[in-house]
């Protein structure tokens, strides 16, 4: 049972990543989904959340319209499409169901 990470890198502001949070072990469509991210010296954030029926989602104020979190049942996974980066998103981003975490994937964004 676990969740992996992926989708991580160097971008410069104003670009687009998408994260991806691949699970085993489990059917991940089953439960809510959430994506944190903490940044050196800086607690750490909820970004956004999905239900389990994908219905409903969630964002941190200063990722609105911005980031958005989605699923896809049939490959197991739960993304971030992450849109106009600033260099305040700069952080570890981590996938989280239930108690379980993932090893997180770095975003840098810097010119």
């Amino acid at each position: 049972v676990q969740l992996v990470e992926s989708g991580g890198g160097l971008v410069q502001p104003g670009g687009s990543l998408r994260l991806s949070c691949a699970a085993s072990g489990f059917t991940v469509s089953s439960y809510d989904a959430r994506w944190y991210r903490q940044a050196p010296g800086k607690e750490g954030e909820m970004v956004a959340s999905i239900t389990s029926g994908g219905g409903n989602t969630d964002y941190a104020d200063s990722v609105k319209g911005r980031f958005t979190i989605s699923r896809d049942n049939a490959k197991n996974t739960v993304y971030l499409q992450m849109n106009s980066l600033k260099a305040e998103d700069t952080a570890e981003y981590y996938c989280n169901v239930l108690q379980l975490w993932g090893v997180g994937t770095q975003v840098t964004v810097s010119s």
